[in-house]
């Protein structure tokens, strides 16, 4: 009934902000409906290439890496400039990649094309999320922050209808065109949304504004916590790789003991470092969760179940419905039970659904276990948007969110092929690939969102 009460509430938002919600929306949904476009048609690539579906997941695997530096530079052109204009300019730029992607000529053209496009990728949902939370009431964001996350669902409900009806007849490179055409759209809700109040009235008196909330007012201590981040990624790596080699002792110890003093010397030197790497630690959590729970399940699908295109589309409609009522009602209830409560449960109910949505064996029961999953992830995913900008600092909320959530892809960018790795090694059985992944994943994320705090309804804009 008190989720009832909320949604309800969206009724009383202005014209413009409609505006805002809705654009922002479809910018997600298409921005994601671009980048789920490759994963149904990863072993299409393989044969056409004459290659394997592991390194086919390398383009995966490079849009992840190279998101977080989309999210920096259109980030702070956001700040800079107004969110408006730069996410428009965004838009048309992933657009374009993923129109080249179908014409690519080789694998190795097309792993560069998909590392570009996560660049640009990585620009619109930082964007997107701090122009509508900085727009609308206070009291709306909980319910607009799941809306507005579901279009990732809602991108990958479009492509698997995409796959149904256009890999048949047009193969994989149909794919990628289908994807160019719907930006259009996208434009121009652009051009008729209204820029950010908060960012307006901060930018009319830009004096004292220091970036990234005393990150990057303080070059030095921006540069160190890059450089703590490039530092952790082989200890990240070798973790999902080969959890033996730090069972091994000293040469695991070799690595990892000079990164985490590293890092707890930046936590101790410069306390602005805490919240950025607090944040870098839950969005890796949050990514790996989704993207190890939707990246492989349609190569699962085909593979292991031989399922036909149609059978595949079917179980993950299923599964995207699944997703947007879980995003949107978690992110509804975190405004009654708080951010993190609201993340947490979400998460924990996802456990007893792993045996139903990766061990059954028909189609109807895979689109059952797929559709409560899927609404526990993005029932946890709900709340990300809001709890991100709620958590960022005032001046930063344009690139902050983004960059922190992208980072966070970069950490677990390998996720797709390790799986890939991890179903081959074990007789091509993604059943298990996908459960043991995702269950540890899931008990992480629990943990790290449990020490974690939050700013449910903090005022936006400079007192």
């Amino acid at each position: 009934m008190a989720t009832t009460s909320t949604l309800g509430e969206l009724k009383t938002l202005t014209r413009d902000q409609r505006s805002v919600v809705i654009a922002s929306f479809l910018g997600w949904t298409l921005d994601a409906f671009d980048f789920f476009l490759m994963t149904f048609v990863l072993a299409n690539i393989a044969k056409d290439f004459g290659s394997t579906v592991k390194d086919v997941a390398y383009g995966i695997a490079l849009t992840l890496a190279m998101r977080p530096l989309g999210a920096f530079i259109f980030g702070y052109l956001a700040d800079r400039f107004g969110r408006r204009p730069i996410l428009m300019i965004d838009i048309l730029l992933y657009t374009a990649l993923e129109l080249a992607s179908a014409f690519a000529p080789s694998l190795l053209d097309l792993l560069i094309l998909r590392a570009l496009f996560g660049i640009a990728m990585g620009g619109e949902w930082g964007i997107g999320s701090s122009l509508t939370m900085e727009t609308i009431p206070p009291r709306l964001r909980g319910v607009v922050s799941g809306f507005l996350q579901e279009g990732y669902a809602t991108g990958f409900l479009l492509a698997s209808i995409a796959n149904y009806f256009v890999v048949p007849s047009f193969g994989w490179r149909g794919m990628f065109i289908v994807g160019a055409i719907p930006a259009v759209l996208v434009i121009y809700i652009r051009s008729a949304v209204k820029e950010s109040p908060t960012w307006e009235a901060a930018h009319a008196d830009r004096a004292g504004v220091t970036m990234f909330g005393g990150i990057t007012a303080n070059p030095k201590l921006f540069f160190l916590s890059l450089i703590g981040i490039a530092l952790a990624a082989p200890p990240v790596y070798f973790a999902w790789v080969s959890p033996s080699f730090y069972a091994g002792g000293l040469p695991g110890a070799l690595i990892v003991a000079p990164v985490l003093i590293y890092i707890a010397y930046l936590l101790k030197a410069y306390p602005a470092s805490r919240l950025f790497f607090y944040m870098i630690a839950m969005m890796s959590c949050f990514n790996a969760f989704s993207h190890g729970t939707q990246d492989l399940y349609a190569t699962f699908l085909k593979v292991q179940h031989g399922f036909s295109a149609g059978e595949v589309s079917s179980v993950l409609i299923a599964a995207n419905i699944g997703a947007i009522i879980g995003g949107i009602s978690f992110g509804a209830f975190s405004e009654k039970i708080g951010r993190r409560r609201a993340i947490i449960i979400a998460a924990l109910l996802s456990l007893p659904m792993i045996s139903l949505w990766a061990y059954s064996a028909t189609p109807i029961m895979l689109a059952l276990g797929a559709f409560l999953m899927q609404f526990c992830v993005q029932g946890a995913w709900g709340v990300v948007p809001v709890h991100l900008n709620e958590m960022a600092p005032e001046d930063a909320r344009g690139t902050f969110p983004g960059f922190t959530y992208q980072l966070g892809n970069f950490l677990i960018s390998l996720a797709a092929p390790i799986q890939a790795g991890i179903a081959a090694s074990h007789g091509g059985d993604y059943r298990f690939a996908l459960a043991s992944t995702v269950a540890l994943v899931v008990v992480v994320l629990v943990i790290v969102v449990g020490l974690g705090k939050e700013r449910k309804g903090v005022k936006f804009g400079r007192a």
